[in-house]
């Protein structure tokens, strides 16, 4: 879950709406800069797909009692947060392999870039076990694309790592346009045609909703996203109150308009 912050208290958001977010991000980018990427409907569906491990969790939050509010994504307990992330391989397998490898490869990239969980040996052994059991599946199921004459191509390690640097740009994206760009921002290591640059984000007009990206990495003059939170107006000390008050929370609808100046 994500907060983004409101004069009448805070916006919830879901896991996988950012993750649709993503994959809006996904199917806009692309330009003579910035290159493509393919297979384009499967890595765009992995991007759009990458956080399906939270659907059940979403609709049974749990309270942060330091906040008030439901826990946000990085709130969550490591055990928790390693349990939904070891369900979203089964979740996302129907959907196939190549967009299934590029969620796990994105789940085990979280615990490999923040390792805060190192400072936890009982949080260490969990995620060690998570990590070594994910590297296993990835290896079986890269091999099994190799010896598909359509994937082959596609599951070489150059594009595979591309591809998933990708999501993980599109993730991070995504997080900073759903919570609310106040200051201006940067991502770093974005893949470009040619190698990585900076992607730098300016909020115009201090306005949240209307966001100046540089260099411009999307293929029209103009990107527009459309999507969902609940307003929370209290904070609570009962997490079935809580609970009781998202299912009844009123809905708002944001609209983030990203434009190259």
């Amino acid at each position: 879950m994500l907060h983004r912050q409101d004069p009448a208290g805070i916006i919830v958001l879901t896991q996988p709406t950012h993750a649709w977010v993503s994959g809006c991000l996904a199917r806009a980018w692309g330009n003579e800069h910035f290159g493509f990427f393919a297979p384009t409907e499967q890595v765009c569906l992995g991007a759009e797909q990458h956080d399906i491990g939270w659907l059940t969790w979403e609709n049974l939050p749990t309270l942060n009692s330091k906040t008030g509010y439901p826990h946000n994504f990085m709130e969550m307990p490591t055990e928790v947060h390693v349990g939904l992330w070891s369900a979203a391989k089964q979740l996302t397998l129907p959907l196939g392999r190549y967009v299934t490898l590029l969620v796990s490869l994105h789940g085990t990239g979280l615990y490999e870039r923040f390792r805060s969980w190192e400072n936890s040996p009982q949080s260490s052994q969990v995620v060690q076990a998570f990590l070594q059991q994910e590297y296993a599946f990835q290896k079986q199921l890269t091999a099994s694309l190799l010896d598909d004459p359509y994937y082959a191509s596609y599951a070489i390690p150059e594009v595979i790592k591309r591809n998933r640097c990708l999501v993980a740009i599109w993730d991070s994206l995504s997080l900073a346009i759903c919570t609310g760009v106040r200051n201006q921002q940067q991502l770093n290591q974005v893949p470009t045609a040619f190698g990585e640059t900076t992607l730098t984000l300016t909020p115009l007009d201090d306005d949240a909703t209307q966001i100046k990206v540089d260099p411009w990495p999307f293929q029209q003059g103009e990107v527009k996203l459309v999507y969902e939170g609940r307003m929370l107006r209290e904070k609570f000390t009962d997490e079935t109150a809580m609970r009781a008050a998202l299912v009844n929370a009123n809905w708002r609808t944001i609209t983030t308009i990203l434009s190259p100046n």
